[in-house]
């Protein structure tokens, strides 16, 4: 997989850098807690939100188990309105793909729908090293590579900007990349979206391929879907002659009536809102409308791999919300980009590792970017239960063990750096095998209780520099047992 951020140290490395910059750290906390009360309003509308929740779960589960099947469909539909399949095992075949559709239509410039998947496999620099300019359409993906910045956001890549340092990037790159921005622009919401508009709407009407994504793909039609909220998905997904979608095979459901979960769970659990202002839908091409040419990339990259763990496959249900990256109290104070990944927060934190493997210091690090406190699942629209695939992954970090990678069964070697962790496990495991042993440890643990530091030492200090030690009782809890009540019915 590629979409690793070249360069990035290890998620502590990178946070501790994060978490010293208050200017950061106030953007991210003013807009996460904005976004996550609005959706909190939003969700509260509805009084069957469990059962939509539990649908969609249900959909998307039923759909990983056939996706052998409903891929073939998806194939057989598309091709039969007029659209062209192609099938990429990975990054640099889906990058091969669309740099060799672009060149095909003699153009040296697309448009492009904000993507998550093509972020993922770094189409950009791949068609920039080809001699391809790809313009991002979306407004905070303007300003990310306006800014030749990064995204931290899924759904607002450019969270981690404030309006005044978005009206400084506007003012100094715009100019370079077409038209410049007003000489005058202020920081005020609205002139920030006209100036954003203007530079845009010559892109729109010159550019002749666009690159868009999916949120979803209906297989029963070919139908492919995308929500947004500006517009500017509408024009590159009409205007341009040709249109290339990279989507991942996972975005798949069966029927144009599962729609009906998605499209209410989605926009209220990313922006907040009833309904999406655009909602885009096409299948195939016809002859007086749209896009002549349509050719739609179905993309691996590690999905089915992912797919082949049956503790970690609940991370391909993802709707790419972003509701669990608004509530998880690490994401808002370390920011987007101390994740080393287009997927951050706490789905990134289980999504990459998987679609990457562990075997880089920063993916092996990924599954302990979290607290474990549970809020990512509970507002999960399709019931990831994120904190079970942290422990798993934390588990084959630190045990190694079987896993498919490449489409390959494999045995992964424990990662670097956790030595003392396995020995401690193993410590642990003995002990609970043992019941005399344990006993005799308890007892003398309280015995000496006056005499235990306050804080661990060593590796140990990392985890009490931050928590309290928890208090070792006068007595422990059987030999309490034992003297209250006699032994009867109670704890061996």
């Amino acid at each position: 997989m590629s979409g690793t951020f070249v360069g990035m140290p290890a998620f502590p490395v990178a946070a501790r850098e994060a978490v010293g910059n208050e200017t950061l750290r106030g953007n991210l906390r003013h807009a996460t807690h904005t976004i996550r009360d609005k959706r909190a309003r939003a969700v509260a509308e509805l009084d069957d939100w469990a059962a939509l929740r539990e649908a969609g779960k249900q959909i998307k589960d039923h759909t990983l188990r056939h996706l052998d099947r409903y891929l073939v469909q998806v194939e057989e539909a598309v091709t039969a309105a007029g659209g062209t399949v192609h099938w990429a095992a990975d990054a640099d075949e889906a990058n091969e793909i669309v740099a060799r559709l672009v060149e095909e239509t003699g153009e040296s410039e697309v448009v492009k729908v904000k993507s998550m998947a093509t972020q993922e496999i770094a189409l950009n620099e791949a068609l920039e090293a080809r001699g391809i300019h790809a313009y991002e359409t979306d407004l905070a993906e303007l300003i990310v590579q306006l800014g030749k910045d990064r995204p931290s956001h899924i759904l607002v890549p450019a969270i981690h900007r404030n309006r005044g340092e978005i009206r400084d990037i506007f003012r100094s790159e715009m100019s370079e990349w077409g038209r410049p921005a007003p000489e005058n622009l202020t920081d005020t919401p609205a002139e920030l979206a006209e100036a954003a508009r203007l530079h845009l709407r010559e892109k729109f009407l010159r550019a002749r391929v666009g690159i868009s994504g999916a949120n979803f793909v209906v297989a029963e039609t070919g139908t492919l879907v995308v929500v947004e909220s500006e517009g500017n998905g509408r024009m590159c997904l009409t205007l341009p002659e040709t249109l290339i979608s990279v989507v991942g095979i996972e975005k798949i459901v069966p029927r144009w009536q599962d729609l009906e979960v998605f499209l209410q769970t989605l926009p209220r659990s990313s922006t907040a809102e009833r309904m999406n202002p655009y909602t885009s839908m096409w299948t195939g091409t016809t002859d007086e409308d749209g896009p002549r040419a349509f050719h739609l990339v179905l993309l691996d990259n590690g999905r089915t791999d992912t797919l082949a763990d049956e503790v970690g496959r609940q991370a391909l249900r993802c709707i790419r919300c972003s509701a669990c990256l608004n509530v998880c109290p690490v994401y808002e104070r370390a920011g987007g980009h101390a994740y080393g990944s287009v997927y951050p927060g706490p789905i990134g934190a289980i999504l990459s590792p998987q679609l990457r493997g562990t075997g880089s210091e920063i993916d092996a690090s990924l599954p302990y970017a979290s607290s474990l406190c549970g809020a990512c699942y509970e507002v999960c629209p399709v019931a990831i239960d994120i904190p079970e695939v942290l422990v798993h992954l934390r588990e084959r970090v630190v045990q190694g063990g079987p896993a498919v990678r490449n489409g390959n069964r494999v045995v992964l070697r424990p990662a670097k750096g956790h030595a003392a962790e396995r020995a401690a496990m193993r410590a642990a495991q003995w002990a609970f095998t043992h019941p005399g042993a344990l006993r005799t440890g308890q007892r003398l643990a309280s015995r000496t209780r006056r005499l235990h530091p306050r804080t661990l030492p060593g590796p140990g200090r990392a985890w009490s520099g931050s928590r309290d030690l928890p208090a070792v009782p006068a007595e422990p809890f059987r030999d309490w047992w034992q003297r209250t009540h006699g032994g009867k019915g109670g704890a061996k």
